[in-house]
């Protein structure tokens, strides 16, 4: 019989070249869900991302340290135990230029893909 439910011990580990941790839980890589991408991170102090606006809705809970956010022009600083949704098609640069690692969670609607993201560098 077939389980109403999945338990995640290995989440995907995605590569990255600027000393972030993301290991994807559920969500396009992990499993192949298009619906949602939900997502543990750790940003290290300095690391920093290009404005990006996404397709997708994100939702992001810091779990400790802080997190900088840029919201069409607007900075914003999240602290741990503070929570944040960002409407899809908003323009955001996301960051930590602070001397601390940042943990947080990271939730999107529908999943996150690289070509969905629509970051500005690329």
């Amino acid at each position: 019989m077939a389980k109403n439910y999945t338990i995640q011990k290995t989440p995907f580990t995605v590569p990255t070249t600027d000393g972030k941790l993301i290991e994807e839980h559920f969500g396009k890589a992990t499993d192949g869900t298009a619906e949602i991408s939900i997502a543990h991170m750790i940003a290290p102090p300095g690391w920093s991302e290009p404005f990006q606006t996404p397709e997708f809705d994100e939702y992001t809970y810091i779990i400790r340290g802080k997190k900088q956010f840029i919201i069409d022009g607007e900075k914003v600083i999240l602290e741990s135990g503070e929570s944040i949704k960002i409407k899809k098609n908003t323009r955001i640069q996301y960051s930590n230029p602070f001397n601390q690692e940042c943990e947080y969670l990271a939730i999107c609607l529908p999943a996150f893909t690289p070509e969905t993201v629509h970051r500005e560098d690329e």
